[in-house]
């Protein structure tokens, strides 16, 4: 779940609607032409309905009341115009902004989608998944319609309530007054409204991105839910996050309800009493049955500007809601890349810690950092192996040589360059990674394979393909061109790991990074493997985590993680001999090796 969960109070309490949505005025600009041009047409549309009571006025103190048809046909075709007018300058405003707004919604999904691919791992570790997927759709959408009908209707509502105030007072003062009478009890109830209203609207859009997270993890997770019988309790937990979107939903909808009661009603009432004023005025001979009439008809004509009032204020807080949660993202800070070289050193070095340094940013601070001072030289073309006991770091030191973390402290150098110098895409394309873990996408084989070197050509990857032993892919419905589905569940454990493998090395990186990337294989499949990659390993310079003897045997030395730092090098036979951590941990046993278990690790004895 995001850490970036507000409680409704501060939420609202700091929180302007109007300021929020201000800050989607950048992207706006680009649309601003198209804007204005569907104000203008709507507001024209408008104040066409406001010319209708005005003919009205006329027909009833005109030709009705002398009498005289033949000057009722003309005020009839104005009317008839009037209406035509209105439906042509809606449809023009529908269709002028259509096209820039869905372009509009794609430039801000882009930009979100850009961010999350920059943003350092520390931020997605503390995002759910379904926070930031509601956030590139529900309030893209959100945004998006709101530009496209609420901001044009607050604009041209406001606009057209005060003409048509303006137009009553001219007809009657008295009667405008009575009208305007329910104004100040509706202007302290919206400000009451939008105060809660707000913040049950962000704590609805935070529990649909909860309730997103659930259902993403329970697909990507069917197998052990039901492998385990567990599908009940995630159906539970399922109902527990629905019931309570459900609640806050109802929640809305009753302030909503509240509102409209109020905004429905007292406008009702005022008209009320204005029609008995005005017909009290017409018996006294005070004011024109024509003049009443039109009044009346003004009156009615501003009850669509002031019976939207709650939906545009709920759309509206809906809209500021769903940009704050935007810019929450955007606003998030990234790590900096002042990294301006565009090359390595010019004298082979290998891969160099000196001095490093780590802790997690949301470790506590009476905790020690996880590397307390990492000093290691895997020399130019050398693979190092790095073992250590679990939760040692040794996947954390892996994921800082291509700054997937960066350093607490000290410094990491490819061949004398401090990896900081370099910029993280270039950084990113000398060293090549393959995680314990493998991660496959929605798209094919060749696809996901070529991730690790775009440019590859069908030669490369085939040789790629081979050193991973995945022969398998041949056997695949489409070859190389087989969609692998999501997470590549349609794999095996040891197909997804050999894929990714092949991903690591199809580029012939200068620097590779492998972590324990056999542990998923059988025996046969992992020699067969363990053959190939000696070619590889021994064209480039690698670090490799291991947690068997098999792996490490793939190494020229050994280092040994413990407590934060490097315990010893060496290579494996001499580590068996010299370091008893390391025989427990290739082992299992913490007493001395004899020499006999030397030899049949494939050591010699000294």
């Amino acid at each position: 779940m995001a850490e970036n969960r507000q409680d409704d109070d501060t939420a609202t309490g700091h929180r302007s609607t109007v300021r929020s949505l201000l800050r989607l005025w950048p992207y706006a600009r680009a649309v601003r032409r198209r804007l204005a041009t569907s104000v203008a047409a709507a507001l024209v549309a408008m104040l066409s309905v406001l010319g209708v009571p005005l003919v009205l006025g006329r027909i009833v103190d005109g030709p009705l009341a002398e009498h005289d048809l033949s000057g009722l046909w003309p005020l009839i075709g104005l009317l008839l115009v009037l209406g035509l007018v209105e439906a042509a300058l809606f449809y023009t405003r529908r269709v002028v902004l259509a096209r820039p707004l869905a372009g509009l919604e794609t430039a801000m999904r882009g930009d979100l989608f850009a961010k999350l691919q920059r943003l350092p791992i520390s931020f997605h570790e503390r995002w759910g998944s379904g926070q930031l997927l509601s956030r590139a759709t529900a309030d893209m959408y959100t945004m998006r319609l709101f530009l496209a009908f609420p901001l044009v209707f607050l604009i041209v509502n406001s606009v057209m309530f005060l003409a048509g105030t303006a137009v009553m007072f001219t007809q009657d003062w008295r009667l405008a007054l009575i009208i305007l009478l329910p104004a100040v009890p509706l202007f302290v109830l919206t400000r009451r409204f939008e105060a809660g209203y707000s913040g049950a609207s962000r704590r609805a859009q935070d529990q649909n991105g909860d309730l997103a997270t659930v259902i993403e993890e329970s697909v990507l997770g069917i197998r052990i839910l039901k492998a385990f019988g567990r599908h009940r309790s995630m159906a539970e937990r399922f109902r527990a996050q629905a019931h309570d979107l459900r609640r806050t939903e109802l929640r809305k909808a009753g302030l909503l309800a509240n509102l409209w009661a109020v905004i429905v009603g007292l406008p009702e009432i005022a008209l009320g009493c204005a029609l008995a004023a005005g017909a009290y005025l017409v018996a006294h001979d005070e004011l024109s049955a024509g003049t009443l009439v039109a009044f009346l008809s003004t009156a009615l004509a501003l009850r669509w500007p002031v019976e939207s009032l709650g939906w545009l204020l709920a759309y509206a807080n809906e809209a500021a809601t769903a940009a704050d949660r935007f810019f929450e993202v955007l606003d998030e800070p990234e790590t900096a890349d002042p990294g301006t070289a565009d090359g390595l050193g010019a004298t082979p070095d290998g891969i160099r810690f000196t001095g490093v340094r780590f802790r997690y940013p949301d470790a506590p601070d009476d905790t020690p950092d996880l590397l307390a001072g990492i000093d290691l030289h895997i020399r130019s073309g050398e693979t190092m192996a790095l073992v250590g006991a679990t939760g040692s770091g040794k996947t954390t030191l892996t994921a800082l040589l291509p700054r997937l973390y960066e350093a607490t402290a000290g410094t990491i150098t490819l061949d004398g360059r401090d990896i900081r110098d370099l910029p993280r895409e270039r950084l990113r394309e000398l060293v090549a990674v393959a995680f314990e873990e493998p991660t496959l996408f929605s798209a094919t084989v060749r696809e996901n394979v070529l991730m690790g070197a775009p440019g590859a050509d069908d030669r490369q990857l085939r040789a790629a393909l081979a050193t991973a032993q995945a022969s398998f892919v041949e056997k695949l419905p489409d070859g190389v061109d087989t969609e692998v589905g999501e997470q590549g569940l349609s794999l095996s454990g040891g197909q997804r790991q050999r894929l990714a493998l092949a991903r690591a090395v199809v580029g012939d990186p200068a620097f590779l990074v492998l972590d324990d990337p056999l542990s998923a294989l059988d025996v046969h499949t992992e020699a067969l493997v363990e053959r190939a990659l000696r070619q590889v390993l021994g064209a480039t310079t690698a670090l490799v985590v291991a947690h068997r003897p098999s792996t490490v045997l793939l190494a020229d030395r050994v280092a040994v993680l413990s407590d934060g730092r490097i315990e010893a090098v060496g290579t494996h036979q001499d580590l068996l001999r010299d370091c008893a951590h390391y025989r427990e941990l290739m082992s299992g046993e913490s007493a001395p090796m004899p020499e006999a278990a030397l030899v049949s690790e494939g050591g010699t004895t000294r």
